[in-house]
């Protein structure tokens, strides 16, 4: 194997929409081949007497990184066609599954399989049946939760010393535990019902500052913020975003499509001029893949 068939397989790819036939060591002879460019490179890095000034290990260098990003777009490319031949095949209808490599089959035949099961709980729902996995999930889960018959749960291990459930993560914090808000809590009456033991806990008596504001004072509306201030008074302006360092470059080969470091798609092909974020722009460069201008 070399790079001349490498780029032909990813160009007879690109020109069809059937999945060609590769022969089943495809990937593991590509990355082979990668490895023993690898292995040249290393062994023109000894013999030169400045490596970052040698043509040869700048000419090897560029020979790895296009190998790889080769092989990874006929990967892409022919994913694409085996998830559809799948759908085609879980449907018991034709699909062209020939000429897959040994890693492309597994995949293949764990799509189909998981489709039709998927398909097969889809429609028993619609025929008002539950089904079968899920509930004897559901039967082991409660099953392996319940104590053994004879042994007693006392309340405290299921609580912290404050009496609050660590499992029980249904309210969370909420905004009046995080402003200082005066919301009731039950962790005093519950640590004194478990320490006395005489029935049900007794309210607490009002503190100091309870009592300094009747319950009727107690701002409703607007709601104390952080600061002490109320809603009604002019909220800080957000601060502003700092613009992300762009670079321009041009692109000289298809790159597939990435989520830039602006949270945009870019879909670039071979001669497109784009202005990048300069993260993504060091990262095309450095592949070998794009120019400055």
């Amino acid at each position: 194997m070399d790079l001349n068939e490498l780029q032909s397989v990813r160009d007879r790819e690109r020109q069809t929409d059937k999945l060609q036939q590769l022969r089943e060591s495809f990937y593991a002879d590509a990355g082979s081949f990668i490895q023993q460019l690898h292995t040249e490179r290393d062994r023109a890095v000894d013999r030169a007497e400045d490596p970052f000034d040698s043509p040869e290990v700048r000419q090897l260098t560029d020979e790895i990184n296009t190998a790889e990003q080769t092989v990874e777009a006929i990967y892409e490319k022919r994913v694409g066609k085996i998830v559809k031949a799948a759908s085609f095949a879980a449907a018991d209808l034709p699909a062209e599954s020939d000429g897959m490599t040994a890693e492309e089959q597994t995949l293949f035949d764990d799509l189909v399989g998981n489709i039709k099961d998927n398909r097969e709980r889809v429609l028993a729902l619609l025929d008002g049946e539950e089904p079968s996995q899920p509930t004897d999930t559901t039967q082991a889960e409660s099953s392996s939760a319940s104590p053994a018959s004879g042994d007693s749960v006392p309340p405290e291990t299921a609580e912290t010393p404050g009496g609050w459930d660590e499992n029980d993560n249904s309210e969370g914090v909420t905004a009046a535990d995080v402003m200082g808000g005066d919301g009731p809590s039950p962790v005093p009456d519950s640590t004194q019902s478990e320490a006395t033991g005489k029935g049900d806990p007794q309210p607490e008596p009002p503190s100091p500052a309870d009592e300094a504001v009747p319950p009727s004072a107690e701002p409703v509306d607007p709601p104390v913020r952080n600061d002490g201030g109320t809603a009604t008074q002019t909220p800080e302006a957000p601060q502003a975003v700092p613009d992300i360092e762009r670079q321009r470059v041009q692109i000289l080969d298809d790159v597939d499509t990435f989520l830039g470091f602006d949270d945009r798609d870019y879909d670039l092909e071979a001669d497109d001029v784009v202005s990048l974020p300069a993260g993504n722009a060091d990262i095309l460069l450095e592949r070998g893949v794009a120019r400055e201008l």
